[in-house]
């Protein structure tokens, strides 16, 4: 399948000139590949470092340039950042319980440990070409004719598909397809992490004796998001992210992609700012004020949804928002 940076293609009935139809018998025809903006023909990215050097180091290094630039603006100054501060400086250092060298010292091991699996876990990409590209979508093509002819009838299919065959499959090879493993990875990571982080909370031995390490931060910071216990580091970050991308079928490309992403908005989930023009915060209702809820007192058995979505939250009644602690000190108060 194609990588998730894809080639881009021409008109949906637009035919190569030696076709006379989309489909011949059992044959598809499609147009000559034309190579999107997003993907490179080059067996790696880099010369000389494989793919999967590159995926495995990729969320190393979004996670302490991230990282940095959040400690920039810690170190800032900058008074017009603190409306957007979800605590004060001090309380970092009042607060936590584990010091910045013990916490970078568990996020490099993890880093370590991560890399190791990783080495062992990603596959070599196989050859890429314009050959090959050509060979998988014609393949999706004899797919595609496959499910219309059952959807729309033998007729009515075949009109649908000399029109638009070529488009929808140049379209599903590069668009839909990659973008739809995407989200299923980015979906099994959140299932993954809800329900094993929910347990760890609800199972008081696990929670005493692996998940408190990752809550000794009760004011949480940016280079703070992967403090954990090294067993929870690989259950619940290493092990997860490498069956999102098994279970997703994703490229190296693809997973380079993945596992840089969801590093910055794990990063970015712990940063300790509520900022407007993040587009990690934008993206959902699962950001670093929402988290952070969870990292208090108040809301310890709440909001166990990581890292992308709220939907687990929403639909198990785990969900809690400000609003929500807000109206029960209402309701303290009045009592």
């Amino acid at each position: 399948m194609g990588e998730l940076f894809s080639y881009g293609f021409e008109g949906p009935s637009t035919l190569n000139s030696t076709c006379s139809s989309f489909l011949t018998g059992e044959t598809v025809c499609l147009p000559p590949v034309k190579i999107p903006f997003y993907f490179s023909l080059r067996q790696n990215l880099f010369d000389g470092i494989p793919d999967t050097h590159i995926a495995l180091a990729a969320p190393v290094l979004a996670y302490w340039l991230l990282s940095f630039v959040f400690y920039c603006l810690d170190i800032s100054g900058w008074r017009w950042l603190d409306k957007y501060r979800i605590h004060e400086s001090e309380e970092v250092k009042s607060r936590n319980l584990a010091t910045p060298w013990e916490v970078a010292r568990a996020v490099l091991f993890q880093h370590v440990t991560q890399t190791v699996l990783g080495l062992a876990w990603l596959a070599e990409s196989p050859e890429i070409s314009v050959a090959r590209c050509q060979s998988e979508m014609e393949a999706l093509g004899r797919t595609l004719v496959w499910v219309v002819r059952r959807l729309l009838g033998e007729e009515t299919g075949m009109k649908f598909l000399e029109l638009r065959g070529p488009g929808i499959t140049h379209w599903l090879y590069w668009w839909g397809i990659p973008a739809a493993q995407i989200l299923l990875a980015l979906f099994i990571v959140d299932t993954w992490q809800y329900f094993l982080h929910r347990l760890m909370h609800t199972n008081r031995y696990l929670y005493k004796k692996i998940h408190s390490v990752h809550h000794r931060l009760y004011v949480p910071y940016a280079f703070g998001a992967l403090y954990n216990h090294p067993f929870e580091g690989f259950l619940l970050d290493s092990a997860g992210a490498a069956f999102a991308e098994s279970l997703s079928h994703l490229s190296v490309r693809q997973t380079i992609f993945l596992f840089a992403f969801s590093t910055c908005k794990t990063v970015d989930d712990h940063c300790g700012y509520s900022l407007p023009f993040d587009p990690f915060q934008m993206m959902s209702g699962n950001n670093a004020d929402y988290h952070d809820i969870h990292h208090q007192a108040i809301g310890i058995k709440s909001n166990f949804s990581q890292p992308f979505f709220v939907h687990w939250d929403v639909l198990l009644g785990t969900r809690m928002t400000r609003e929500n602690i807000q109206q029960r000190r209402n309701k303290v108060k009045k009592s």
